[in-house]
């Protein structure tokens, strides 16, 4: 019996693919694109496909030529960006994948991943575009098991597991009536749990499954409460703490929305504040009536998991990323900007004191400015920041070798220009080093 894992370059399909093949079972891992660590992890089960973008067709063929006889669909995004929806990857595709089940000629379980809570609260396209897929599964006619689960804690952090964990490092309180919002939790290995159970039943002969269960820890939890036990986990409390605004978050979340136009996934945005504010809460009875799971408490997700160096690091540098990267964005346009508006001449002039005829300073000002301002801009662009952070260091470090040939004396100026620069090549080497999200 053959399991396809969809979406498991995600944070929750890559974790139930791992766990689904610790526990014996044959696994096809199906993504986009994997890291190398995943592909390291996941071995000769991860099949990079074009899920979303691909037909019906494909996915009939990626089931047949496997021979698959579970399918689980991992795929989700909390907000659309440019080139990606949340109706193309919820219902669109969801849609698609009926028709290849369809299509395959023999019976294929389908273990849906959606959201908990009720209808009545789904304001965001996020929550309405997942719906409407539960609601296109239940009337396909095919065997389905829909599972809803809470806030998801898994041994890695994304979105908003890492958002959740980088608040708990920072000496601030969140919104009081945020903080009262229920935060149902539920730990990776139980859902993983739960599609075991699911695949030996039918291997065993169930064929009529249409099941929809909630999936967390029935003692229900606040979201300052999982904050707070969050904090203590990473080794402690602050004195003192800022009363965090909710303005000021909202200003975060639009903030954050203005990002992700330049291809970033920030964890803060409209989507998010708003299902935050929408809370997560369920009934697991069923869930727990049916498996026998017994769904692990936040408090034993911690324990099992205690907060290693490497996990204080990364709460710790989360949100320093979005300052590095930005300052960084802000020191190279900038400064290209005060050469061409402000300083032209007395940058042309430092050029023609050292022997460059004045056409020749004037191009090459401009030309370093305009340089500058790509690098900036290169950097500023997800798809392109990285190589726009080894194009800083390049031309930093040219900088920094042309003036001592050509003018060592600018080395020792009053406002140590060029002294800066060294700092302003580590900064990018941070930024190299916390660039993965995955």
């Amino acid at each position: 019996m053959t399991i396809l894992v969809l979406g498991a370059g995600g944070l929750i399909g890559c974790a139930i693919a791992t766990d689904l093949m610790q526990r014996g079972l044959s696994v096809v891992a199906a993504a986009r694109r994997f890291t190398r660590s995943q592909r390291t992890q996941l071995g000769h089960s991860a099949r990079e496909f074009p899920i979303v973008p691909g037909d019906s067709a494909g996915l009939t063929e990626l089931l047949r030529t496997n021979e698959i006889d579970v399918v689980v669909n991992c795929l989700g995004i909390l907000q659309g960006s440019p080139g990606e929806s949340a109706s193309a990857v919820h219902l669109a595709f969801v849609e698609k994948l009926l028709g290849a089940l369809r299509a395959v000629g023999r019976p294929v379980l389908l273990v849906h991943l959606s959201i908990p809570g009720a209808e009545t609260n789904d304001h965001t396209r996020f929550a309405q575009s997942k719906r409407d897929a539960e609601r296109a599964i239940a009337e396909s006619g095919l065997p389905f098991v829909i599972l809803r689960p809470g806030f998801v804690f898994a041994p890695a952090a994304y979105g908003g597991s890492a958002m959740i964990r980088a608040l708990a490092a920072l000496p601030v309180d969140v919104p009081a009536k945020l903080a009262a919002r229920p935060f149902a939790v539920v730990a990776v290995e139980d859902i993983s749990e739960t599609v075991d159970l699911l695949a030996r039943n039918w291997r065993r002969g169930e064929r009529g499954q249409m099941i929809s269960w909630d999936l967390m820890h029935p003692d229900q939890t606040s979201l300052g409460a999982t904050v707070e036990k969050l904090r203590d986990w990473l080794g402690g409390r602050f004195r003192r703490r800022i009363a965090f605004p909710m303005a000021l978050l909202r200003l975060g979340a639009w903030t954050g929305d203005l990002v992700s136009t330049l291809g970033w996934r920030p964890p803060l945005r409209s989507t998010a504040l708003v299902e935050l504010q929408r809370g997560v809460a369920g009934n697991p009875d069923p869930w727990i009536a049916a498996t026998g799971v017994a769904p692990r408490s936040l408090e034993a997700i911690l324990q099992a998991r205690p907060a290693t160096v490497q996990e204080k690091w990364f709460v710790r540098l989360y949100l320093l990323k979005v300052l590095i990267i930005a300052t960084l964005v802000v020191f190279w346009c900038a400064s290209a900007l005060i050469v061409l508006i402000f300083s032209f001449a007395a940058a042309t002039a430092i050029l023609t004191a050292h022997g460059f005829a004045p056409g020749q300073a004037k191009f090459m000002t401009a030309a370093g400015s305009i340089m500058d301002f790509c690098v900036g801009l290169a950097i500023a662009f997800r798809r392109t920041s990285r190589r726009g952070l080894l194009a800083g260091i390049a031309v930093s470090l040219f900088y920094m070798v042309g003036a001592a040939v050509l003018a060592p004396e600018l080395w020792v100026e009053p406002l140590g220009a060029l002294v800066k620069t060294g700092p302003a090549i580590v900064l990018m080497l941070v930024a190299l080093a916390i660039f993965e999200d995955r």
